[in-house]
């Protein structure tokens, strides 16, 4: 039997993507990107939670998280979870859990401006392959 490692998750970034380039100059983009969820307690009162994912992007996707994307900004990514372990420089055993993307669509609106914030601009894998949305909160279940 096969297994299924999928992750979607919807969030807001909580810094700019930090960016480097791997020897042959292949990018590699991280960042926080938070998720919130609310609902109401058993007394009728709204609760939010926050879970904080690590998000890391490949070749095209760094790049342009790179260009598109900053601190805040509102995105769709679908990807596969990693779990890494090793050793700090006291021999202490580290675990880090995160989030490979392999699609990005950015949802933030466009500015008067012209300059792309989102709404739509869907990526998956290193392509660029558009994936036009409406307004994302009219289909949002929450």
């Amino acid at each position: 039997m096969r297994g299924v490692n999928k992750v979607v998750l919807i969030g807001n970034l909580g810094k700019d993507p930090d960016v480097q380039h791997l020897e042959g100059n292949i990018a590699v983009a991280k960042f926080p990107l938070a998720t919130t969820e609310t609902f109401k307690d058993r007394t009728g009162k709204l609760v939010s939670q926050t879970e904080w994912h690590t998000v890391v992007l490949w070749r095209g996707l760094a790049e342009l998280a790179q260009k598109y994307l900053h601190k805040s900004s509102l995105v769709y990514i679908e990807g596969r979870l990693r779990t890494r372990h090793w050793d700090d420089k006291d021999g202490n055993r580290k675990i880090s859990t995160e989030v490979v993307g392999d699609n990005l669509i950015m949802l933030d609106r466009r500015t008067e401006g012209g300059s792309h914030t989102g709404e739509g601009g869907g990526i998956e894998g290193d392509g660029g392959s558009e994936m036009p949305l409406g307004d994302p909160s009219e289909s949002l279940p929450f």
